[in-house]
């Protein structure tokens, strides 16, 4: 490969509360591309995904729970990218996958080392769908329904960030094995959208002064399972109103994560030993044996129509860390991605 650019977004400085564009960092740097070692492949980024997990790796490594990013480290997450290189028997030229990589142009990677696996697109997928529909997002949610929360026809599921990724896709699954789903969300047009598109039974705005009373109204019977992607009042209000025996799956902490406090947990533990309720935290990766399954079952409920996703994609590789503020501002809506301006990929493949 000739000598190129290799563009990246790096950490500047820790965010104090709400992330802003400026704790990030542009730079540019030659680049030609390395000779690899066993076991690497070198990677273009295509399409890369504005995660909330990403803000707890820009926090120092005591509160970071899994690789902290060094100031002056590339910023990394979910990302589509196109194989250029491949020193991996399972990897080749022109192969795409979906994997944690740095916010840059080119990159190195490890996929026998990676904490989070590389995975191979299937051929044929839109390279978006693999970022929406089949993302780890979307497996999340399918693991934590199914697999943690133990859903099943007739119980009343709550979703919190129902409007999220994760949480969208969390609220259909709920309702495909037959539950009654109850989504809390931020805003009228998040609620409506929930309630027309996702068959949710009802949607309760976050931002209203009387969630607790609201979440009464919306379950008079009870929860049976909290979908937990925000935790903070909202994991105590749902505490408050879960029926014995309940279970909360936990992948998420979304309102502690633009601060500068540790998450919190329940203010009142006794309710959770009284009620018998089972709280339990994971991570998708936990379930990486099952991914061909949960696949298998994502593609025939799309094909069916019983699944729906939305994707709010932006254009240019400098639109980076403006997208990611947005995110945590609420100023996206659906899946946020993206899209590496260095050709046309995305359109090319049809996303």
């Amino acid at each position: 490969m000739s000598a190129a650019v290799n563009r990246s977004w790096r950490l500047a400085r820790r965010p104090e509360g709400a992330v802003s564009v400026s704790d990030f960092a542009y730079t540019e740097e030659a680049f030609v591309a390395p000779d690899l070692r066993d076991g690497e492949v070198l990677v273009t980024g295509r399409i890369f995904s504005c995660a909330p997990t990403i803000r707890n790796w820009l926090n120092p490594p005591d509160r970071a729970y899994r690789a902290s990013i060094g100031i002056g480290d590339p910023i990394r997450g979910m990302a589509v990218v196109e194989v250029t290189q491949s020193r991996h028997p399972r990897f080749t030229p022109g192969m795409l996958a979906t994997a944690v990589a740095p916010w840059q142009d080119y990159a190195v990677l490890r996929p026998d080392d990676a904490a989070v696996p590389v995975t191979p697109m299937p051929e044929g997928m839109d390279p978006v769908d693999l970022m929406t529909l089949y993302s780890p997002n979307s497996l999340t949610a399918y693991f934590g329904i199914f697999a943690v929360g133990e859903v099943k026809s007739g119980q009343t599921v709550l979703v919190s960030g129902a409007a999220g990724s994760v949480g969208a896709m969390a609220c259909q699954m709920a309702g495909i094995a037959g539950a009654r789903v109850v989504a809390l969300a931020g805003g009228p047009e998040k609620c409506q959208w929930l309630t027309e598109c996702c068959g949710v039974a009802a949607a309760i705005d976050y931002r209203s002064n009387d969630v607790a009373g609201q979440m009464e109204l919306a379950c008079p019977n009870g929860v049976d399972m909290f979908f937990d992607n925000v935790g903070g009042d909202i994991l105590q209000h749902a505490i408050n109103h879960m029926v014995p025996h309940g279970r909360i799956a936990v992948c998420g902490q979304i309102a502690a994560y633009d601060t500068d406090r540790p998450a919190s947990g329940p203010t009142d533990m006794m309710k959770i030993v009284y009620g018998r309720i089972r709280l339990e935290g994971f991570v998708v990766g936990d379930f990486a044996n099952r991914y061909d399954c949960a696949i298998a079952d994502i593609q025939r409920w799309a094909v069916e129509g019983l699944i729906h996703v939305r994707k709010d994609m932006r254009e240019g590789f400098k639109a980076l860390p403006s997208a990611f503020a947005d995110l945590f501002a609420g100023r996206n809506k659906g899946t946020l991605l993206v899209r590496n301006e260095s050709d046309d990929f995305g359109r090319r493949e049809g996303g």
